[in-house]
C-alpha cells in the first residue's frame, strides 16, 4: 500500500469525517487513557468514517486491537509494543509505522521491517505528552542524509507542530509527507483546512 504523503491525526471520528470531507486519505486515531470498550468504539466509529471516503486507518499504540477490527495497520511510539512484535503479531498484511527521533530509532524501524518512519518533532507541539528533542528543519535534513547514507529507504514522516507554511520546505528536505493534528482538527474550517494540506503536499514531490 502506499503511504500518503498527508497523515491527519485525531481523537475522534467527527475529525476525521470533516478531515476527509477535505480530501484526506489517512488517518490515525490516538487514543490515551480512555477504557478499552470506549477504544475499541472510537476505532469502529472512525473505521467506518475512513471506508465511507476509502481512507486508510491507523490506530495509534494498539496492535491487538488493529487485528481485532480489521484496521489498516497501526503506529507505535517510541514506549509502545516494539515494532518487531508488532510486526510478529500482526503479520505482512498490516501497515505499521513506527515514531522515531534519532538515526538509531529509524535503524531500529527499518529492521523491524515497518512500512514508513514517523520522525520527529518537528517543532514543540502541546498534542503530544513526553516531547522528544525537537529536530527542526536542520534536523531532518541531517538525519534523512544520515539515512540515506546508511542506505535507509523506508518512508519518512515529519510530525510535530507543523503549519502548512512548513510542508513545502519540508518536502524539500526529503522528507515522504507530513503529520498533521492540529492544524487542521483546531482550524476554524477542518475540512478547508485538510483540503490545503492536502493540496500542498501534491505541489512538492518528495526526493
Amino acid at each position: 500500500m502506499t503511504i500518503s504523503p498527508l497523515h491527519y491525526i485525531t481523537t475522534n471520528p467527527q475529525d476525521a469525517e470533516l478531515a476527509c470531507r477535505g480530501g484526506v486519505r489517512w488517518v490515525q486515531l490516538r487514543v490515551k487513557n480512555t477504557p478499552y470498550a470506549a477504544w475499541r468504539q472510537l476505532a469502529l466509529d472512525t473505521q467506518a468514517v475512513c471506508r465511507h471516503h476509502g481512507a486508510t486507518l491507523i490506530l495509534n499504540d494498539n496492535a491487538p486491537l488493529t487485528l481485532e477490527i480489521g484496521a489498516d495497520g497501526v503506529h507505535l511510539g517510541l514506549q509502545d509494543l516494539p515494532t518487531a512484535e508488532a510486526r510478529a503479531l500482526l503479520g505482512p498484511a498490516y501497515l505499521i509505522g513506527g515514531t522515531a527521533n534519532t538515526l538509531a530509532d529509524i535503524e531500529q524501524h527499518a529492521a523491524a521491517g515497518v512500512d514508513y518512519v514517523g520522525l520527529g518533532p518537528f517543532r514543540f507541539t502541546t498534542t503530544k505528552e513526553n516531547l522528544s528533542p525537537v529536530l527542526g528543519l536542520a534536523g531532518y535534513a541531517a538525519l534523512l542524509a544520515q539515512a540515506r547514507a546508511a542506505g535507509l529507504a523506508v518512508p519518512v514522516v515529519g510530525i510535530g507542530g507543523i503549519e502548512l507554511a512548513d510542508v513545502a520546505p519540508l518536502l524539500a528536505a526529503g522528507l515522504h509527507g507530513v503529520a498533521v493534528s492540529g492544524a487542521i482538527g483546531r482550524a476554524t474550517d477542518p475540512r478547508a483546512a485538510a483540503a490545503q494540506f492536502v493540496a500542498a503536499t501534491k505541489t512538492v514531490v518528495p526526493t
